[in-house]
């Protein structure tokens, strides 16, 4: 019988952390955790109980309302991933637009939300043969995890891939405004005081600004292979 691994990719916005991810959990019949998701989710939570707008921000009435937020996966074998749910409704679609977006690294910053996520997320992870992708996995939530890859990309290449996917699904955005959310991303995951995104010491950086889907899968592929054999 294979071993199984823990798989934890970090990574600035956009990079495509979720579609490799969702990629090498298929092909190793491993389950995959979108963290991003569970953030965006919580911040979508938000949203609805006004507790967050592009306005103002009340972080501590969403802290206190925490308990009242229920997360969870299933699988669609239709996408061939597990959709985000929230409080028993599939809030996929919605959790992806660029106003949740503008929102979601600011709420990522509380520490509350933090350790009710990062204690969810190692939960889900006791059993290994899992596939992570967030910004502290390696970090925070898995650091003794077999790989770590640290995924980079130039902010213009990652603002591109955003706006053909958000054009793609019909959404009205502008190229610009893309490009400003990607940078102001960076800008608060890179800084903010509770786990901050940084490359972890034994992490494999991996930059795919000029790379093609097949081929970086092929490149990381072979390093998963390295570490179960």
């Amino acid at each position: 019988m294979t071993k199984k691994i823990t798989i934890a990719i970090d990574g600035f916005s956009s990079t495509g952390k979720s579609t490799i991810a969702k990629q090498l959990a298929k092909e190793l019949g491993y389950i995959y955790v979108d963290t991003g998701a569970m953030y965006r989710a919580v911040t979508l939570y938000a949203m609805q109980q006004n507790y967050i707008s592009e306005n103002h921000f009340n972080p501590n009435d969403l802290i206190t309302d925490l308990s009242n937020i229920s997360l969870s996966f299933t699988f669609n074998e239709n996408l061939g991933f597990a959709e985000m749910f929230l409080n028993g409704i599939n809030v996929e679609k919605e959790i992806r637009t660029i106003e949740v977006s503008k929102l979601v690294s600011k709420v990522a910053a509380i520490s509350e939300v933090r350790k009710k996520l990062v204690s969810e997320q190692q939960e889900m992870g006791k059993n290994k043969g899992i596939v992570m992708d967030g910004r502290d996995i390696g970090t925070v939530v898995f650091p003794d995890a077999e790989l770590k890859l640290f995924m980079t990309a130039s902010a213009d290449k990652r603002a591109t891939r955003r706006y053909k996917e958000l054009i793609e699904r019909g959404d009205k955005v502008n190229y610009q405004e893309i490009l400003q959310n990607v940078q102001e991303r960076d800008r608060i995951d890179s800084t903010r005081e509770d786990s901050p995104l940084v490359m972890a010491s034994d992490a494999i950086e991996f930059d795919n600004s000029d790379m093609g889907l097949k081929e970086q899968f092929e490149r990381i592929m072979s390093l998963v292979n390295n570490r179960i054999n």
